[in-house]
């Protein structure tokens, strides 16, 4: 056996569909999609949320309450115990905290905010966007410095 007499096994390619090519071949005509109607159209599909001409859900349902999510920010979340792996007296801002895999990458949520889970042990120089009052305290006691964005 050579390269040059493979082939495929039986049955293991079959023909593809051709839609719309005479009445002998099971999809003349219409080409599947029956008589008339929307989806029997080109680019046919009804909307997102189209109930076949019923009220749909999201008018008959009462609207309550306040949305904020237009407004609403998003933060990274960080504890000031991971910052232990950062050497001393060292800066630590988003990019750096990205670069440790402890945060998203820059830009892709409002910010960093520091919360005061854990303890530090170093001085450190931290600028975030958010941060607890705990997580101040904690940061400013072992001697580092804290400015928010």
């Amino acid at each position: 056996m050579g390269l040059h007499n493979l082939q495929p096994g039986p049955d293991s390619n079959k023909d593809r569909k051709r839609k719309g090519r005479g009445p002998s071949s099971g999809n003349g005509k219409t080409a599947g999609r029956g008589h008339k109607g929307l989806k029997a159209r080109s680019g046919g599909s009804p909307a997102p949320g189209f109930e076949g001409g019923q009220m749909p859900i999201y008018r008959r349902l009462p609207k309550r309450g306040f949305g904020n999510g237009l407004h609403r920010k998003t933060y990274a979340i960080v504890n000031v115990g991971r910052l232990n792996q950062f050497e001393a007296n060292s800066t630590v801002d988003w990019e750096a905290l990205y670069g440790a895999s402890l945060a998203a990458k820059p830009g892709s949520s409002d910010g960093v905010k520091l919360l005061g889970v854990g303890e530090i042990d170093r001085p450190l120089t931290v600028r975030v966007h958010k941060i607890s009052k705990s997580a101040r305290q904690k940061i400013e006691a072992a001697g580092g410095t804290v400015e928010e964005i």
